[in-house]
């Protein structure tokens, strides 16, 4: 890139940060002259995203379909329609229990005397939300859950890998928002720094973990706090007293949701050394009963675009390259040379090394490495050898076992006997640990995140209390103080 080619796009991201600022002092200016927001006003807010994504539920599906090339329907209502839904009704309902304020015990002895401390969880303001291609309603309508319930403005930058999603979503907040309560800026990664750099009361940023680099970079110009939810390599660990058919069948259903772009996806799994043919038999049995056809199969999903296809495929070859077994389950044996989406088969990669790519990189697509192991130590010291995850799955009958694994290893969140679905439990929080993320969001958690808990203290009347502190200091008040200085 030429100096001047570098200038115009400095002036051009300077440009676009003006008036994507111009509506962030808007929101602000709103929320300063509106005071405090009633409860009422915060269930409106969530009525009015409730009632958008029922109202669109089939252009939301249709433009997810648009944009990945294919996407199934049905999951597209069950995990962005549905997925979305369910937050907003639960924010709903326990928000103002969720508002009350909260006791706090006061020192000895000023509660005796009158004193007291509580803790009042306030709007911040404006939270800005950058939310990602691979369920991007989901990921958008989830977080203002958290947001409306803690009474904030929020202003959205919808990922432009799925730019028939993002623009339907900037439709449908304008018919229901105005400009200061709801704001969606599209556009692509020019407008995505502009936004990122924004002096937000707090910014939520869900997505690739080398993106979130340069995210926590331009927030910190404004000291923005920030939540970032990531991803990374989610392991899964197989027990020898798992079931090998019910453990691969849910194993598989996590992988080929999406087509196993999900950040939760299990990226590889951990298999006893004896069962490893019958856990890949199993997964076989499983994806031939799901998807008994691919490529023309409206329950299997695409891969999003071209170049993700590429990525995905070249840590195949890089596998093949390396003397790894592949695994390709094509039940229907069709050939997928010539297609009209980026659909790739569920695929296995059995025991590859850790120089191989697919070991490397978080995949974010239907490919499998499933490792062998002989002792349950040896799985846990590759585990804590690697980045912190933010998702790990345990498949056993044995409680001190799972004890271990959940006491020994650390990950953003766990689901045992299944995967991925910790993150549909509104009343747990979720949120990643180290690369995989920070901070945590979903029911009570995402109210709190949103939210700044403000500490008061109420002192009491008693004379006797104002005399304590101050001076002149006598006998008796340093006799009183070291009565308090003791182990």
């Amino acid at each position: 890139m030429s100096v001047a080619e570098q200038n115009s796009q400095e002036a051009d991201i300077e440009a676009i940060s003006q008036s994507i600022r111009a509506i962030l002092d808007k929101q602000k200016a709103a929320h300063i002259a509106d005071g405090p927001i009633s409860a009422e006003r915060r269930i409106e807010w969530l009525d009015r995203a409730i009632a958008l994504v029922v109202d669109n539920q089939k252009e939301i599906v249709e433009a997810m379909a648009s944009d990945f090339g294919h996407r199934s329907h049905d999951q597209s209502l069950m995990a962005d329609v549905m997925g979305s839904i369910n937050p907003l009704k639960h924010a709903k309902k326990h928000l103002r229990q969720w508002m009350k304020p909260e006791k706090r015990k006061v020192q000895f002895p000023l509660g005796l005397l009158g004193a007291k401390a509580r803790v009042e969880y306030q709007p911040l303001g404006t939270v800005g939300i950058i939310s990602p291609w691979n369920f991007p309603v989901n990921l958008t309508f989830t977080p203002l859950a958290g947001v409306f319930a803690a009474g904030n403005r929020a202003m959205i930058k919808p990922s432009e890998f799925t730019p028939a999603t993002s623009e339907l979503m900037a439709r449908m907040f304008r018919s229901a928002f105005d400009e200061t309560e709801v704001a969606v800026i599209t556009g692509g990664p020019a407008v995505g720094q502009a936004f990122s750099k924004q002096p937000f009361d707090h910014l939520l940023f869900t997505g690739a973990t080398s993106i979130a680099y340069h995210v926590m970079r331009a927030a910190a110009e404004n000291l923005v706090p920030l939540t970032l939810e990531l991803g990374g390599k989610s392991p899964v660990i197989v027990s020898d007293t798992a079931k090998m058919d019910e453990a691969a069948a849910k194993v598989m259903t996590g992988k080929t949701l999406n087509a196993g772009q999900i950040c939760l996806a299990p990226d590889y799994v951990f298999v006893p050394e004896a069962k490893l043919d019958s856990f890949v038999d199993e997964a076989q049995k499983s994806i031939t009963k799901m998807y008994p056809t691919i490529k023309d199969n409206p329950d299997y999903t695409s891969i999003v675009n071209q170049r993700h296809y590429d990525r995905i495929n070249s840590y195949l070859d890089d596998a093949k390259q390396k003397g790894a077994k592949i695994v390709e389950i094509n039940p229907a044996n069709e050939d997928f040379s010539q297609q009209q989406a980026h659909k790739i088969p569920p695929t296995i990669v059995v025991n590859p090394t850790d120089d191989m790519k697919v070991m490397q990189d978080e995949i974010f697509g239907p490919v499998l490495p499933v490792k062998s192991y002989r002792s349950v130590n040896e799985v846990l010291d590759y585990v804590n050898g690697h980045a912190r995850p933010l998702g790990l799955y345990y498949f056993g009958e044995d409680e001190k076992e799972e004890r271990t694994v959940l006491d020994r290893t650390t990950s953003g969140g766990v689901t045992v006997n299944d995967v991925i679905m910790h993150v549909s439990m509104e009343d747990l929080p979720f949120g990643g640990v180290g690369p995989s993320g920070m901070g945590a969001y979903h029911g009570i958690d995402g109210f709190r995140t949103f939210s700044h808990a403000k500490a008061v203290y109420k002192q009491s009347n008693a004379k006797m209390v104002a005399e304590m502190f101050r001076p002149p200091y006598t006998s008796k008040s340093r006799k009183r103080l070291m009565g308090m200085i003791k182990k």
